[in-house]
């Protein structure tokens, strides 16, 4: 079976944001990880997409998004046409027209911390 995916919108360099403990937190627990920021290069040793559209994988298992509301709003069509099986909206990102947004199109929206939900928490990440 291949792995899960994952990508993490709103990837970050820096090792103290949530975004770069995501990709981190999902590289750990076997799945092949996406970082998505528009400003592309690299994150713990992956390439950077500076967009959904250029994630090479079919169909994702999940999406997490690190982003806030308004920008996620944006997202969501590029997310329906990509797919996924889950599409997380970790703490901050979240807010009811996102989540409404977000079902309107199909989608299941988890309210929740990705990171948490794989058995880690965000603290032990440093």
């Amino acid at each position: 079976m291949s792995r899960p995916t994952v990508a993490i919108i709103g990837a970050s360099a820096d090792r103290s944001k949530f975004g770069n403990k995501s990709v981190r937190a999902h590289q750990a627990q076997g799945y092949e990880v996406f970082p998505i920021n528009p400003k592309g290069g690299e994150i713990e040793g992956l390439t950077v997409y500076t967009s959904l559209a250029e994630v090479p994988a079919e169909r994702l298992t999940r999406v997490s998004l690190y982003v806030p509301p308004a920008v996620g709003i944006n997202l969501l069509a590029e997310i329906a046409t990509k797919g996924c099986d889950e599409l997380w909206l970790n703490p901050g990102s979240e807010s009811d027209e996102l989540v409404a947004a977000a079902k309107e199109m199909g989608l299941e929206p988890i309210v929740a911390c990705s990171i948490v939900d794989l058995g880690v928490s965000p603290g032990e990440l440093g």
